[in-house]
């Protein structure tokens, strides 16, 4: 009994379809545009014109303006203000980086100079965050600097890492080789060279504590840099916010803002210790230039509640001798004369056993969410800046340094590039990629950034190739004049 007065109900369900069906088949117009216009207008006052739908339209279609203006606003929200208070670039109109703004690119930077070539990308970010530095030939002195900063969670420590890092070390790298060349006398140096240093340091000291003062009057923190200018900085990273917000308070227990009067100076320190012979030992001079910027950084920081970091690859080139550190996973690759991917440097992962028993050590832990994190926030272990995660050792900006004898390897080029195109390519995949490429204008930096972003990075991509072929044929020229 039960069956048939189901099988009925479906018999009686099916002949209302087709009957509907039916009208609608019969009520569709052959000819005349008005008759089709009033089929449609009949049709839509029954199923569109509807309070309910008009009002869930409409929201939808508030949703999709806001987010489209919103990354727009942020970014030009600061160049409107420099604009009204007068506030000039000029540091960006003096260098050689373009900055293009297409559709698919949103932000690029590019430079080529000699056989260095590097090229960037914003990429699916809302903002760009990653900043390199090319110093060739510093001040004559033979040795040629490049680094990569991939900040993460705004701008302020990649930024600060480049304005306070890099000058640093070159300003060390040019008072040593003058040690070494006899333009300054060894026993001279503790009392002429430290005193010079130490007045140098109070002289940034106070200009920093200037800047920082007119950074709280206006309740954000300034983006006129060498490389862009308009774009919004602070904290721009939504989930790494949340995330901070629910972190456990043994973390951030003693994060505190550092008082107003309280002065930071690089370590005064006795150069010539890192002349070993007629050599320098760029290994410690890196590590304890790299750990003293990030107590610096740390504390300015705390100053401006900014829970910034960023990740250090940095290079140093001196005749066939090449030294690079690394804080984090940004990553460099070297192209040997026979065509393979040699590693310059390795990522700092918190996955890894060595990282994972130091921070677990440290009281952290490791857990995965997405990818794995340091206390569910951080993707990489090792970083300058993150003070809510550096207080607590979870994370340390402690570089690794690898150095290479580039006669050993008779190598092609180099790469250093940030984790957005290694999260695309492999070493050597990147390595043969650049190879087919070398003979582009930018050594193929241009062709890989732009593949990489292809390929679905979502990340900043900024590469840097050193082209050492091209290299050696300037060197030979300079020789022979």
């Amino acid at each position: 009994m039960d069956d048939e007065l189901e099988d009925k109900i479906l018999y009686q369900t099916y002949l209302s379809h087709m009957k509907l069906m039916s009208k609608f088949a019969v009520g569709i117009p052959t000819a005349g545009i008005n008759t089709f216009l009033n089929y449609f207008w009949r049709i839509a006052r029954v199923y569109v014109f509807k309070p309910e739908v008009l009002v869930f339209g409409l929201i939808i279609f508030i949703i999709f303006l806001y987010m489209q203006a919103v990354d727009a606003w942020s970014r030009t929200l600061f160049e409107k203000i420099q604009h009204t208070l007068g506030i000039t670039t000029s540091k960006v109109a003096k260098l050689q980086f373009l900055v293009n703004s297409s559709s698919v690119e949103k932000l690029g930077w590019e430079f080529k100079q000699d056989y260095i070539a590097a090229y960037a990308v914003q990429g699916h970010r809302a903002h760009m965050e990653d900043r390199f530095v090319v110093n060739n030939d510093i001040n004559n002195t033979g040795v040629s600097l490049f680094a990569i900063f991939d900040g993460h969670g705004g701008e302020f420590a990649a930024n600060y890492a480049r304005d306070k890092l890099i000058p640093s070390i070159s300003e060390q790298v040019v008072k040593l080789k003058d040690i070494i060349t006899g333009k300054v006398p060894k026993n001279a140096q503790k009392s002429e060279i430290n005193e010079k240093i130490n007045e140098k340091e109070d002289e940034n000291t106070k200009t920093e504590t200037s800047a920082m003062k007119r950074k709280k009057s206006w309740r954000k923190t300034s983006s006129t840099d060498d490389y862009a200018k308009g774009h919004n900085i602070g904290i721009t990273d939504p989930e790494l916010l949340e995330k901070l917000d629910s972190i456990s308070k043994t973390i951030t227990r003693e994060v505190r803002p550092s008082r107003p009067n309280e002065k930071e100076n690089l370590p005064k320190i006795d150069v010539t210790s890192y002349i070993e012979g007629r050599e320098i030992n760029y290994g410690r001079l890196l590590t304890d230039q790299v750990l003293a910027v990030d107590r610096l950084l740390v504390n300015a920081a705390k100053k401006n509640m900014d829970v910034a970091g960023t990740t250090a690859l940095i290079a140093i080139l001196e005749g066939n001798k090449l030294i690079v550190a690394n804080v984090g996973d940004s990553r460099g690759v070297m192209c040997d004369g026979k065509g393979n991917a040699i590693p310059l440097s390795f990522d700092h992962k918190p996955q890894q056993q060595r990282e994972r028993n130091r921070i677990n050590k440290a009281g952290g832990v490791v857990t995965f969410n997405g990818v794995w994190r340091v206390a569910g926030i951080l993707a990489t272990s090792r970083a300058l800046g993150d003070y809510p995660l550096k207080d607590k050792k979870l994370v340390i900006a402690e570089p690794d340094i690898l150095t290479f004898d580039l006669d050993d390897h008779n190598p092609m080029f180099l790469v250093l590039a940030s984790d957005g195109l290694w999260d695309t390519f492999s070493n050597e995949e990147a390595i043969a990629f650049i190879k087919e490429r070398i003979n582009e204008p930018h050594f193929g930096a241009k062709s890989i950034t732009l593949q990489s972003y292809y390929r679905g990075s979502l990340d900043n991509i900024t590469v840097l190739v050193i082209n050492l072929r091209d290299r050696k044929i300037s060197e030979l020229k300079l020789n022979k004049i």
